[in-house]
């Protein structure tokens, strides 16, 4: 962004927690992800999640698993809370990490899934599925599938019961958690999804909605950047159409036909995913799924991976982990 330019969005609109970060990222350029090569944007991602993040949080066990996936291997990292290790079958929650389908990892994400492990008590298993533009659509939606799938198959051997599933994640997470928990073509059998965790979601690649039109400058996700990680994501703009892509294209007695776990979701009022994620929420309680929804105007894009600077954020993620609670009894 140009220095002289003044950003659509003044600061005073900016939440009183949230400013100081967003403030500091204008002042320093507000360079977004499209605005630097792709390899300097997975750095400066991982050093803002790390540099943000929520305090780091000691459990019990943090192991890497393998998981076979179509022409390879990829890692999921389990967080294991203490006094987790009952012959009981416990619930669990597997996480997708945000970042356009084209950067996060694992390590981006650590912070967060170690946090709502520990305070919720539950198994957290972090997918690290392949990225985009190196593997676009559908490979990450079929890393996460595999990932659900070595759930399910191994869940006896880790103490993890597969009827009581709940899929999480932020931005390109929460689509991919969204798209799980939508899709019967994404079932895997021998497994349960009772919950769906989204934050600030993708819900619809296909048509932008107005806000959009409101974000074009000023935060570390824009309308600009959105449309770079869909220019990477698909291959071919039509595959926006697939509901695979955009589950806020369903209707809502596609989802009820199916069976809509119950949700909670977090959208924010600064990010061109505002709306589509405050729709999206809507459609899930027209198709008869339970809804918590939090919406914070004021607050933009990045809330949970900035959490440890912003009290709102972490507020919330303790929010979330008592859903958790109460949605697994």
């Amino acid at each position: 962004m140009n220095s002289k330019l003044v950003p659509a969005v003044p600061l005073d609109n900016v939440a009183v927690d949230a400013v100081d970060l967003i403030r500091a990222f204008r002042d320093g350029g507000a360079v977004s992800f499209q605005d630097q090569p792709l390899d300097q944007s997975r750095a400066a991602y991982e050093a803002g999640c790390a540099a943000n993040g929520v305090p780091f949080k000691a459990l019990e066990r943090v192991e890497d698993l393998h998981c076979e996936v179509n022409g390879g291997s990829i890692r999921l990292r389990r967080y294991r809370p203490e006094g987790n290790d009952s012959e009981t079958a416990r619930a669990v929650v597997v996480y997708f990490h945000g970042g356009g389908w084209v950067i996060g990892s694992v390590e981006t994400h650590d912070r967060l899934c170690r946090y709502l492990a520990a305070v919720s008590g539950l198994d957290v298993v972090s997918v690290d599925y392949r990225l985009a533009p190196e593997y676009p659509f559908p490979t990450p939606l079929e890393d996460c599938i595999a990932a659900l799938t070595f759930v399910s198959v191994r869940a006896g051997e880790y103490g993890w019961d597969p009827h009581r599933i709940i899929v999480a994640g932020d931005s390109a997470g929460g689509n991919l958690a969204a798209v799980l928990a939508s899709d019967p073509g994404c079932t895997v059998s021998g497994s349960t999804i009772i919950g769906q965790l989204l934050f600030y979601p993708v819900a619809n690649l296909l048509h932008e909605s107005d806000s959009y039109a409101r974000i074009t400058d000023g935060f570390p996700l824009t309308a600009g950047s959105m449309r770079w990680f869909r220019s990477l994501y698909l291959a071919d703009p039509q595959f926006a159409r697939d509901l695979r892509v955009s589950p806020g294209l369903r209707q809502p007695a596609e989802l009820a036909e199916h069976g809509a776990p119950p949700a909670f979701v977090v959208t924010v009022g600064l990010d061109p995913l505002a709306d589509e994620g405050v729709e999206y929420a809507g459609l899930l309680a027209r198709a008869g799924a339970p809804v918590e929804h939090h919406h914070l105007p004021r607050h933009s894009h990045g809330l949970f991976t900035s959490a440890g600077k912003i009290p709102t954020g972490a507020k919330l993620l303790n929010r979330a982990a008592d859903w958790l609670v109460e949605l697994t009894g």
